[in-house]
C-alpha cells in the first residue's frame, strides 16, 4: 500500500491536478484504508477481503471492463459500509467529440455510425452480443453516463459526485447497502417497468425505450441535481435518448401500454401509473387519494395542462372526485379535453 505522498504523486501523473483535487478528501484519510489502482480484471479487485476498504479508486475507464456489474459488485463487496468508490467512463457525447476530433469531415460521421451501431447497439440484444463480446472482449464499449450511473446504484452505491475531467467522466460514489437482488433490468427496445397501481399494488408496464439502460435507477439522483420544470417533468433530464425525445413527442413509446389495458392493469383514461420515487413528493393525502382508482394511459394532465406539482395533484384530485360521482362522463369529458389539446394545441409529452 502507497503512503499519501506517493498515491498523491502517482493520480496526479496518471490524470493530474483536477483529478487529484477530486479525490484529495479520500486520501487524507490516514486511519483508513485505499486501493488505488488502473485495472479492468476481476481477480485484482478479487485479492482483498471483504470489507477491507475504505475507498478503492480505479483510474481505468469503465469502457473496457467486461462484466462490468460483476466488477461493481466485487468493490461494493471489498468496501465497508460508507466506504468510497472512484473510477471513471468515457461518455457516449465525450466519445463523439473524441471521434469527430480525431478523423476529418465526412469521415468521421461515417466512422461514429459504424462505431456507435457496433459497440453501442450490438452489445444490447441477445443476438448480437455475443458477436460483439467475442470480437472485442468487451474493450471500448460504448457507455452512457446514465447507464454506468444507473449500473452503480444498482450495484449498491449512492452518487455523490460526477465531473468531467479532461474528456472522461469521473464519479465519486459511496456504499450504502449491498447490491439490489432483483433480476438486472432489460437492455433492449421493449421495457417492463415497475410503477403503483390500483390500491397501491404494483404492476407491471410496458414501454418502448426512451431512455439510457438502468436510468430507473437514478431517477432520485436527476430529481435532487435539477428538480422538476414545467409539467412535472424532471428538468435537463440526460436520461433521455434524442430518438426518445421524438417518440415521446408522438407517444410512440406508449403503444405497448395498451396491453396493460386488455390484460386490466389501466384503463383508457386515469390519473398515470407512477414509479415509487416519484409518488413519493406527491402529498401523504394525495397518495392516498390517486390509487383508489384504477391509473390510465390518457391523464387528465392533458385535458387541464397544469404546469407546477401542486397544479398537477390539484387536477388529478378534481378528476378522482369527479369519477367516484359519475366514471362514464368524467372520463369522456376529459379524454374528449385532452384528445382537443393534443390536436389544436399540439400539446406534446416530454
Amino acid at each position: 500500500m502507497l503512503e499519501v505522498a506517493d498515491t498523491k504523486k502517482v493520480v496526479e501523473g496518471v490524470a493530474g491536478s483536477r483529478l487529484l483535487n477530486f479525490i484529495a478528501p479520500l486520501l487524507e484519510n490516514r486511519n483508513g484504508k485505499t486501493e488505488v489502482v488502473k485495472v479492468t480484471e476481476h481477480f485484482n479487485v478479487e485479492r482483498h477481503q471483504d470489507r477491507s476498504l475504505d475507498s478503492f479508486l480505479n483510474l481505468h475507464r469503465v469502457n473496457d471492463i467486461q462484466g462490468i456489474n460483476r466488477f461493481f459488485r466485487l468493490v461494493n463487496d471489498k468496501l465497508k459500509v460508507e466506504g468510497h468508490f472512484v473510477g471513471c467512463v468515457e461518455t457516449l457525447e465525450q466519445r463523439r467529440s473524441r471521434l469527430f476530433e480525431k478523423f476529418p469531415p465526412l469521415v468521421n460521421l461515417a466512422y461514429y455510425g459504424v462505431d456507435f451501431v457496433f459497440k453501442r447497439i450490438f452489445p444490447k440484444f441477445r443476438f448480437t452480443k455475443k458477436v460483439y463480446f467475442t470480437l472485442t472482449g468487451g474493450r471500448n464499449r460504448a457507455l452512457s453516463k446514465s447507464e454506468v450511473l444507473g449500473r452503480l446504484v444498482y450495484c449498491g452505491f449512492d452518487i455523490e459526485e460526477a465531473e468531467e475531467i479532461d474528456g472522461k467522466l469521473y464519479f465519486k460514489v459511496r456504499k450504502i447497502s449491498e447490491p439490489l437482488a432483483e433480476a438486472e433490468p432489460s437492455t433492449g427496445l421493449l421495457l417492463r417497468i415497475k410503477r403503483i397501481g390500483y390500491r397501491g399494488e404494483p404492476i407491471t408496464v410496458y414501454k418502448f425505450r426512451t431512455m439510457h439502460p438502468y436510468a430507473q435507477y437514478i431517477q432520485a439522483y436527476v430529481f435532487e441535481q435539477n428538480d422538476l420544470q414545467n409539467g412535472g417533468k424532471f428538468a435537463n433530464d440526460f436520461r433521455i435518448t434524442k430518438w426518445g425525445r421524438w417518440m415521446r413527442k408522438f407517444w410512440i413509446d406508449e403503444i405497448p401500454m395498451l396491453y396493460n389495458i386488455l390484460r386490466g392493469d389501466l384503463k383508457l383514461v386515469g390519473v398515470r401509473p407512477l414509479s415509487e420515487h416519484y409518488l413519493s413528493l406527491y402529498s401523504a393525502e394525495h397518495k392516498v387519494l390517486r390509487v383508489k382508482g384504477k391509473p390510465g394511459l390518457i391523464p387528465p394532465f392533458y385535458a387541464d395542462m397544469p404546469s407546477t406539482l401542486d397544479e398537477i395533484m390539484e387536477s388529478e384530485s378534481r378528476y378522482m372526485n369527479a369519477y367516484f360521482q359519475d366514471p362514464f362522463s368524467t372520463d369522456l369529458n376529459v379524454c374528449l379535453r385532452a384528445v382537443s389539446n393534443i390536436l389544436l394545441k399540439k400539446a406534446r409529452s416530454h
